[in-house]
């Protein structure tokens, strides 16, 4: 006999149900920093002049950065997740990640983030039922281009 379905309609609500904005800000400091921490040697990740003379508008960010929300404390500092409902699973594991670029992003930019659920899936693994729950988020420019996606998987169980 097979088992319901644990997606409720609650569940199937929230998808595609974008968060409030969060905004995220590039700086030289922490370009170089995130540069140094993963052991990127090239000098476009630490000299603005360098990086301007290979066409570059300041230090562009390196693969997976993408800035620092900006605190306040009367507003989230991240985006949020928008996952108001509960799971029967209890259990969490990042079920991976993945980041596109779209455009350059530099030193100096001021982005604006979403999140929102993109897709929720059941699947049955080796330790029973899961649900894997898949985010996006979607980072504009100060032009209102998009200019990353982020996405995520979490997997419950």
């Amino acid at each position: 006999m097979a088992q319901a379905s644990v997606i409720t309609d609650e569940m199937r609500a929230a998808i595609g149900k974008e968060s409030e904005p969060v905004t995220i800000e590039v700086d030289k400091t922490a370009v170089r920093m995130f540069a140094r921490a993963v052991g990127y040697k090239d000098l476009i990740f630490y000299d603005e002049q360098y990086a301007k003379s290979k066409g570059y508008r300041s230090l562009p960010v390196p693969m997976g950065f993408l800035g620092h929300p900006v605190y306040r404390p009367d507003r989230p500092s991240r985006p949020a997740y928008v996952m108001a409902f509960q799971t029967p699973y209890r259990r969490v594991l990042n079920g991976g990640t993945d980041i596109e670029y779209h455009e350059p992003i530099c030193a100096g930019d001021v982005l604006t983030a979403t999140t929102k659920i993109a897709d929720i899936v059941e699947r049955t693994g080796s330790m029973g039922p899961m649900l894997l729950i898949v985010s996006e988020t979607t980072y504009r420019n100060q032009a209102g281009k998009a200019a990353a996606t982020f996405r995520g998987t979490l997997i419950q169980y």
